[in-house]
């Protein structure tokens, strides 16, 4: 007969074989979930780097970009011009060059990034769910995505954005770019300030080439495009000062999204009329009002508004005697009789551009005094 005592002696053998055993099991299970981690991690590791085919770095290369954001000319916050600075940025300090263009609601600038034509597309951050391609981190409201696979890009982009998002230099781009620039509630309050658009610098520095006051360049731009550089008129006109293609290849301006280029184009064929009309007995009062007017309809529609004004015995060197002789310019006869070289004239178009310009530059020198 077994003992009580060697019945419990036994049993306690028992528990602690089954609790070695159970260890064991365990150890064994562990040893094998890290060996399967390690492989899935290469095996992970293998995959990334075979489907991450693009180079480390954009350095060197000429990246293309599309900024699909909308094709509104008054779009809230200027939120093409904010990213076409942050793409400049970024290209500046990643040592490539870029080509960048807004894209309308008619372009699918998607099917471009999925096809390879561009390398990377601003998009609204609603649209983060396309099938194919990876975003980064959210930049305010939008993002950058690039095709799907190109780890290395997205990863480059989010350590520069992430580094740059905490710089003052892009609180002060913040802070030119989501702001009203409608001059006339500040007017209408009495509110003063030294800044009226988010291109002040580039303004003051080509209107100084002309000899005008900038804020008279700066009314110009905001009657054009509300400074918004992805507005473009039916007529092809682009950008800040709405330039055509034909007067931008005159001045061998071949980029007329860039700011900088567009003012260029724009304040070049500013000075040429300038010169026209100094060479003519027209006060200087009355040449900025000239050139105004030409820059909207043509140097050959005012010519052709000049010698109506002269053949019905009014001061064509007075652009307040042309508005009394446009509305005749719209009877056929009157301007067969004319014999002018461009025909009939609405001309309530340009009578409308000079006098805006003008009372958005009273609206600028009273907001920002001199």
């Amino acid at each position: 007969m077994v003992s009580i005592k060697n019945k419990v002696s036994r049993k306690k053998n028992v528990n602690t074989t089954r609790h070695e055993k159970t260890e064991a099991i365990l150890r064994y299970l562990a040893a094998t979930a890290i060996v399967f981690g390690v492989v899935t991690f290469s095996q992970r590791s293998i995959a990334v780097d075979a489907i991450d085919t693009s180079r480390d770095t954009f350095a060197g290369d000429t990246v293309r970009c599309a900024i699909a954001i909308g094709d509104n000319m008054y779009s809230k916050e200027l939120m093409t011009g904010f990213n076409y600075e942050l793409l400049e940025k970024f290209a500046g300090t990643d040592n490539c060059s870029m080509t960048i263009v807004p894209a309308t609601e008619r372009d699918n600038y998607v099917d471009s990034l999925l096809t390879g034509c561009v390398d990377i597309v601003v998009l609204p951050y609603k649209d983060t769910s396309i099938a194919g391609i990876t975003v980064s981190k959210p930049v305010e409201g939008c993002v950058w995505a690039v095709k799907s696979g190109r780890f290395s890009h997205i990863r480059e982009i989010n350590l520069w954005l992430g580094h740059y998002m905490s710089s003052d230099e892009y609180s002060e781009m913040k802070d030119r770019f989501f702001r009203s620039y409608n001059p006339y509630p500040k007017a209408e309050y009495g509110i003063r300030t030294r800044t009226i658009s988010p291109y002040d610098s580039l303004i003051k520095k080509y209107a100084a080439s002309m000899g005008w006051d900038w804020r008279m360049l700066a009314a110009v731009i905001y009657q054009e495009s509300r400074f918004s550089i992805n507005s473009m008129s039916s007529r092809g006109a682009t950008g800040l000062m709405q330039v055509m293609p034909s007067t931008a290849l005159h001045y061998e301006v071949s980029d007329l999204i860039d700011p900088e280029q567009n003012i260029i184009a724009g304040t070049s064929h500013l000075k040429r009329l300038q010169r026209l009309y100094r060479s003519t007995d027209i006060s200087r009062e009355e040449q900025i009002k000239f050139v105004l007017a030409a820059y909207n309809a043509g140097e050959g529609r005012i010519e052709d508004c000049r010698k109506f004004a002269e053949d019905r015995n009014l001061d064509n060197t007075r652009w307040d005697d042309i508005v009394k002789a446009i509305p005749d310019m719209r009877d056929r006869d009157l301007v067969e009789a004319s014999s002018l070289k461009f025909g009939r004239f609405n001309g309530s178009e340009t009578i409308s551009y000079v006098d805006s310009v003008l009372d958005h530059y009273k609206a600028f020198c009273t907001i920002c005094p001199a």
